[in-house]
């Protein structure tokens, strides 16, 4: 049988229905000699640092850096069952199909499934933008070979795992050292994202308003007045008050310029831009409207797959619109546009291959939603999806927009308006505005003015204005800038770097916000993000620290597009972090130690007795009552410090002991045998395997424990030899 294996079940289901498994079983589609299974997202991951025996936090262990990463199963009893299915499949399988999502974490979710199953088999690899059938079928009557993908995998491999090494220890630095009575999270998307916040924050409530002075003129055409703005403010008032005294009783028109506008209409929704929207118009939060746009994707089957990037469609979606439209008529409030747009030959401006990513833009589907009784706020979003959709392809908005000079006493004054002529994408979707409370609006109505035409003046006034500070954050405009982030870095390579991806993914930024709302860095007042006293803390002691900077995840994706592209290796980026790892482990804890109370804790040490001739202290710190004996520190639970005695000491001391030589065994548990004085024999995450210290080599499946501990120091070293030689000719024949 062929396994096919899709990272999620709603994409299994696409697959086997173009490839004929139709066939339920239990945790996988079988049929016309495919067996069609899926993972659930991130089902396996890198294991957590106690599962390397650092499950106390202790600032000596830092940094903590394996020698080789483990892979654990996430979720609970239900998700390693269906590893278990997965599994199973591989190991019985004449061929492995990869449709996991097309892009560098689809293909880490696969390597990682296959590494831990244990399987070696070789397998080919589906990549489509498109889940239509069609794309589908297309896509399975060319796969690639998966080594093909090898150095992707590669890059996301080297994304994850210094992701794992910088966060884990800068945020156990950063915590331990500043004696915090929470955890300090520290990671490279969320530490930029909550200096951004915080940033912003102090910029707006530090903001000092300057006061400037606009000087208006009101004019008079055919019984139409509209008002005309010097384009120059004025600092001083009397400035202001000496312009006023100047303009006379008419002014003459030196320019008048008409002139017609197309305004495009905006493009599709990818899941940032919907966040976007929906914060502005339902003050909904990003967490929010990616779930209910989950629901509308998986339970309603009303949208296509939320979490992309993309905003436009791929060239094979073209045929399937009008379809779409036909089921969008059927909603009354959008039955005539839709009908109005079968009319016309479908744009073909949202559609560009070049810019499709791992999915195309956001979709209705071919379900009819008359049929689907949906919650309000689910209705909301399933709404803003479909008039954003009708509005992309419906045709520009035409405009006559209108720019008029005068001169009034020698001095220069503008007048602006506009005129819809042909709504067009409007009439479907109106475009949001701050609103502007300059009295010279550029939308007003003029009437028709000429070049040297004379007109009187009325009301001359001077207007007193403050300036304005940059608004705090709202969800929204933090998304944008997330999206955005690195378009100020001054480095070309960097700025280009992360110009498509800025930080974060549109899958991710969601849950990072909402992460520093747990971590209580930040809280909400009505739309506005506003730091807290820890969040601020947090940034006083990081904002000028690397980690902090949008350019390191600009130096990060440069490193990691040259991996994928075969121009830098895997080993050359990990032990550039392992060195970065160490530097932020020594800055974070000088910034901890910075910390209010870090250096001086208040903790009262009183004497208890001996043990011997060696004095016994107890103390209460953060984590709770210790005692020092012989300047070692031990902890004792559910004691007071005046309950100490020498004999519960005593008893403290040995139960660490016996501690310490469990650890010790367990750290030895998986060496099997030692070889004369270089070679060990180990049994690792992927089996047995034979190390010199330097290369770790595979050994043979069919050889045991119990015979690799027989083997001779020959037997070792040819093992090695044989590995370095394959590897050598596997890497040459990739070039």
């Amino acid at each position: 049988m062929k396994v096919v294996i899709a990272e999620k079940p709603s994409v299994a289901r696409d697959y086997a229905k173009v490839l004929g498994a139709t066939s339920r079983k239990d945790g996988y589609l079988e049929g016309n000699g495919y067996q069609v299974t899926w993972a659930i997202g991130h089902l396996v991951r890198l294991a957590d640092a106690e599962e390397y025996g650092f499950a106390k936090w202790k600032l000596e262990d830092l940094p903590i850096i394996p020698g080789q990463f483990k892979l654990s199963l996430t979720g609970d009893a239900g998700l390693q069952k269906q590893f278990s299915v997965i599994k199973n499949l591989f190991a019985n399988a004449t061929e492995i199909i990869v449709g996991t999502d097309a892009g560098r974490e689809g293909e880490l979710i696969f390597r990682y499934i296959y590494q831990i199953s244990g399987c070696n088999k070789p397998f080919k690899r589906l990549w489509i933008s498109s889940q239509t059938d069609q794309a589908i079928r297309d896509g399975f009557a060319k796969l690639k070979s998966g080594t093909d993908y090898d150095n992707l995998y590669f890059a996301a491999r080297s994304r994850s795992e210094a992701d794992w090494l910088v966060g884990i220890n800068a945020t156990r630095a950063l915590t331990l050292s500043s004696r915090a009575k929470s955890v300090l999270s520290i990671g490279r998307v969320q530490t930029p994202v909550l200096c951004m916040i915080c940033a912003r924050y102090l910029e707006h409530i530090n903001f000092k308003p300057e006061a400037y002075w606009d000087l208006y003129i009101t004019l008079e055409k055919d019984s139409k007045k509209f008002k005309a703005r010097h384009p120059v403010a004025f600092k001083k008032q009397e400035e202001a008050e000496a312009a006023h005294r100047q303009v006379t009783d008419t002014a003459t028109c030196t320019r008048a310029e008409t002139k017609k506008v197309l305004e495009q209409a905006p493009l599709l929704f990818d899941l940032t831009s919907l966040q976007q929207e929906s914060n502005k118009k339902f003050g909904f939060p990003a967490q929010k409207t990616l779930d209910i746009a989950q629901d509308l994707y998986e339970k309603y089957k009303l949208i296509t797959y939320p979490r992309t990037g993309s905003r436009y469609l791929s060239d094979d979606l073209y045929p399937k619109i009008p379809g779409m439209l036909d089921v969008v008529a059927s909603k009354t409030k959008f039955t005539a546009h839709a009908n109005l747009l079968k009319l016309s030959p479908i744009s073909r401006r949202p559609f560009n291959n070049d810019k499709v990513t791992d999915h195309h833009a956001l979709l209705p589907t071919e379900t009819n939603p008359s049929g689907v009784s949906l919650p309000p706020e689910a209705e909301k979003i399933y709404d803003l999806i479909v008039t954003r959709f009708l509005a992309a392809f419906s045709p520009p908005c035409e405009k006559e927009v209108t720019g008029l000079d005068f001169l009034s006493g020698g001095l220069l004054f503008k007048a602006s308006g506009s005129v819809i002529l042909v709504p067009g994408w409007r009439a479907v979707e109106e475009e949001l505005k701050e609103k502007d409370d300059d009295p010279a609006d550029e939308n007003q109505k003029l009437p028709k003015v000429y070049q040297g035409d004379i007109l009187p003046v009325t009301d001359p006034a001077v207007i007193k204005k403050m300036t304005k500070a940059k608004p705090i954050h709202t969800e929204s405009t933090l998304l944008k800038l997330m999206e955005t982030a690195g378009k100020e870095l001054d480095d070309d390579e960097l700025r280009q770097a992360i110009k498509n991806c800025g930080i974060g993914t549109p899958a991710t930024r969601a849950s990072v916000i909402e992460t520093l709302f747990e971590r209580k860095y930040i809280d909400r007042e009505k739309k506005k993000i506003i730091p807290t006293e820890k969040g601020l803390q947090v940034y006083e002691l990081v904002k000028d620290q690397p980690i902090a900077s949008v350019s390191m995840t600009g130096n990060w994706e440069k490193a990691l597009n040259l991996i994928a592209e075969g121009k830098r290796n895997y080993s050359q980026f990990i032990v550039g972090i392992h060195t970065y790892t160490q530097e932020v482990v020594a800055t974070m804890k000088q910034a901890g130690l910075a910390m209010p109370g870090a250096q001086n804790p208040k903790v009262e040490i009183h004497e208890v007795g001996k043990i011997g001739e060696d004095l016994v202290k107890a103390g209460k710190g953060q984590y709770g009552t210790f005692i020092i004996y012989q300047e070692k520190f031990y902890n004792v639970a559910d004691k007071e410090p005046t309950e100490i005695t020498p004999e519960i000491a005593m008893a403290a001391i040995e139960a660490k002991k016996v501690q310490d030589k469990e650890k010790a065994a367990l750290r030895k548990q998986n060496l099997v045998a030692k070889i004369g004085k270089r070679y060990e024999i180990r049994n690792g995450q992927y089996g047995l395997y034979v190390t010199d210290g330097k290369i770790n080599a595979s050994l043979p499946k069919n050889i045991t424990a119990e015979v690799a501990a027989t083997w001779k120091a020959e037997q070792c070293k040819q093992t090695i030899a044989y590995y370095v030689e394959w590897k050598k000719n596997r890497d040459a024949s990739k070039q």
